[in-house]
């Protein structure tokens, strides 16, 4: 029952009953509020209409006095849970796993997640109704009194590299990040991971938005590959930032399901993942901030060449002893199965 109503309601059920159980029966209820929908006053009106109760009420006299009508009560005595309710229960539902699903999300990309992961469709102002009664909002919108004081979310995952970027074998160490670019039509992002082994993009996933989907297909395509070339990834370290498609439960259900180990850098410090960085600035200096992009696609084609063509097949590393990440690999598998 919701006990909170106002002084007017309260003097209302003491003209009902003698003054002595008027107080009596109003001394549990809360603050006043400003406003009250009909909802809320229904529950009083059958306790005071039930049978046993101490001093009984007709319905038709507190309807009177608080007035109500009496038909809408009725019809919730019926049938307290209405279709309507029953459908906003679903969308809220929808809403609010997307919402933990990806934290940095607004209402308008929340509609959409609701639609195709849930099956709820809605209208954009449906769903900022139910987000703002229940408070989710993006991480990067209606800040609260207390944001200037808000730290990065935990680590799914503790900091295993601390700042060691070096590995001795293939698929022993991974490295993950997102960047951005804008185009004319919107933002363009990739998420990118690399072996640092051999220095190879062993997977990539570039996407209008950025979702934790964004992750993990770049995850899956880089085990995909690496199946491919008949390597395993099991025990392999995937390290990342504190971002929050990293820390989804959808990232850390694709960890498990390829058997691999989580590794986080701390908050604010682009040196836990410096050798990742170093990818992106190259990226930066030789495609990215070329020219200005006209469309998504023509981007998107841009960053694929570069990689594979250039980056993984032409681009010589010094820390791969003047030889390029595909040729890097190819020599030192081939060597590998010699020494076998």
């Amino acid at each position: 029952m919701d006990t909170s109503f106002s002084r007017h309601h309260r003097r209302a059920v003491g003209r009902i009953y003698p003054e002595s159980h008027a107080l009596a029966e109003t001394q549990h209820l809360s603050q006043p509020r400003a406003s009250h929908h009909p909802l809320q006053i229904y529950p009083l009106v059958r306790e005071l209409a039930v049978a046993g109760a101490r001093v009984r009420v007709p319905v038709a006299v507190t309807c009177r006095v608080l007035k109500i009508a009496r038909q809408p009560y009725y019809r919730w005595r019926a049938r307290p849970v209405t279709d309507a309710e029953w459908v906003q229960a679903h969308r809220a539902n929808a809403l609010s796993d997307a919402h933990r699903e990806d934290l940095e999300f607004g209402y308008r990309f929340l509609v959409d997640e609701a639609r195709e992961i849930g099956g709820q469709v809605m209208a954009d102002r449906t769903a900022w109704r139910i987000c703002s009664a229940n408070g989710w909002w993006s991480v990067f919108g209606k800040p609260k009194a207390y944001s200037k004081a808000r730290r990065a979310g935990a680590p799914a995952h503790e900091d295993l590299l601390a700042r060691d970027f070096t590995a001795d074998t293939v698929n022993a160490l991974w490295l993950t990040d997102i960047t951005e670019h804008p185009t004319g039509e919107g933002k363009l992002y990739l998420c990118a991971v690399k072996d640092v082994w051999s220095n190879r993009i062993v997977g990539y996933s570039i996407d209008s938005r950025m979702k934790s989907s964004l992750a993990v297909t770049a995850l899956d395509n880089a085990v995909a590959r690496r199946r491919v070339d008949g390597s395993g990834v099991a025990g392999c370290v995937l390290h990342s930032d504190r971002g929050s498609q990293f820390r989804s439960r959808r990232m850390q259900r694709a960890l498990t399901r390829h058997s691999m180990v989580g590794s986080m850098g701390q908050v604010g410090s682009a040196a836990d993942n410096a050798a990742m960085e170093s990818f992106f600035s190259l990226l930066q200096r030789n495609v990215l901030d070329r020219r200005r992009w006209t469309t998504r696609d023509e981007l998107r084609i841009a960053i694929v060449t570069w990689i594979e063509r250039t980056y993984h097949r032409r681009r010589r590393q010094a820390t791969l002893g003047r030889l390029t990440p595909i040729k890097y690999e190819t020599i030192m598998t081939h060597t590998a199965a010699q020494a076998a």
